[in-house]
């Protein structure tokens, strides 16, 4: 007899059921994939706001004497380097010099950080940091204990401080601040993952529907919308931000995914930093590269790559870019033939249609 897998359900999965959003399983979770429409959607939050419940990506502290010591062995950047309040982005490492995961780095202080971690890596996470802690330190997943909402888009900033004393405008990209957010204790950070400005808030899974409904009574004439799944793909896409399981995973390194500055190897010891460092010596043999399809059709992930008939690479990711108007992907092709202007074939079902490589990210806010 045949058991199905229950799947997870934000606190705010009943107001997107009445939303009429598009659900679809994600990573365990049952998430809405989009509302009115992925092309909608992008361009509110590329010209005005939208608002994303993210609740299913995981979070991990990690507090104790030997908080920073513990950090800096399980990741690639220099946690040492990081103010009270101020966030990094990190790789998670295994021995080889590849991804466990893509992750936040937040210091609260010297004996507590905080850690946003990709959905479908949480439970893993936590158990190789936990295999991995030597330090007089502790390490929980304290996921259960958040609702995650992201607020993106050019009018982000404005619809906030209505519901909040905290200075916005003094804060920096890649900080965070704790205040109240229409009377609810919130961590509130600068981040983002869309390729606009804008803020993610942590708090009370409680006050899920209060916040929401708030942000939506204070925001719709400013034109923000419900953001699902879809469209926070192709934004991150335009804005080429790597997705775990696609750009970056256990067989690919951050040499090869152009991440080289998420790697501090003057740091001290860490894991994966001496095959990185061959690495780094030999010089790599694959590079995630920019392309656009010079046709009509899309460029679709796990797509072959091929120059002269011959596969040399896939695309990683790929989709119709919707402020853009044009078909965009990323995919790893050899080093030599990673210089932009090259052009490639890629393989759409029972045809082969021309790419070329360009610059990225394909898309740049103007600030």
């Amino acid at each position: 007899m045949e058991t199905t897998t229950q799947l997870k359900k934000t606190a705010l999965h009943g107001v997107h059921k009445r939303l009429k959003a598009r659900m679809a399983e994600f990573a365990g979770w049952e998430m809405p994939i989009e509302y009115s429409g992925i092309i909608q959607e992008h361009m509110a939050v590329r010209t005005a706001a939208g608002l994303f419940d993210i609740s299913h990506m995981g979070e991990i502290e990690i507090t104790g004497p030997e908080s920073l010591p513990l950090i800096q062995f399980v990741t690639s950047n220099d946690a040492s380097r990081l103010q009270d309040g101020q966030i990094q982005y990190s790789g998670l490492l295994y021995p080889e010099g590849t991804f466990v995961d893509d992750i936040l780095v937040h210091r609260f202080r010297q004996d507590h950080y905080f850690l946003c971690v990709n959905a479908s890596n949480t439970e893993k996470d936590f158990e190789w940091i936990n295999r991995q802690n030597r330090f007089d330190a502790k390490v929980e997943d304290t996921s259960p204990h958040y609702t995650q909402l992201a607020l993106q888009g050019p009018r982000a900033l404005a619809i906030l401080r209505q519901l909040t004393r905290v200075n916005l405008e003094g804060m920096k990209y890649y900080w965070s601040t704790r205040g109240q957010v229409d009377g609810i204790d919130a961590l509130i950070t600068r981040t983002g993952y869309t390729g606009e400005d804008g803020f993610e808030l942590y708090f009370s899974p409680d006050y899920s529907r209060q916040i929401w409904e708030r942000l939506f009574e204070v925001g719709s004439a400013a034109g923000l919308l419900p953001v699902g799944l879809g469209a926070r793909n192709t934004l991150r896409l335009e804005a080429r931000m790597a997705l775990y399981g696609h750009e970056i995973s256990e067989k690919t390194t951050p040499w090869e995914a152009g991440l080289d500055w998420v790697v501090k190897p003057g740091k001290g010891e860490f894991i994966g930093k001496a095959p990185l460092l061959a690495q780094q010596q030999q010089g790599i043999s694959k590079k995630l590269v920019g392309l656009e399809m010079l046709g009509k059709a899309i460029a679709r992930d796990g797509y072959s790559v091929l120059l002269a008939g011959e596969v040399v690479g896939a695309v990683t990711s790929g989709s119709f870019s919707p402020f853009l108007r044009k078909n965009i992907g990323l995919a790893y092709v050899p080093v030599q033939l990673s210089e932009i202007g090259t052009m490639f074939d890629i393989q759409v079902r029972n045809q082969r249609l021309p790419a070329k490589i360009v610059s990225t990210p394909f898309y740049t806010r103007r600030k």
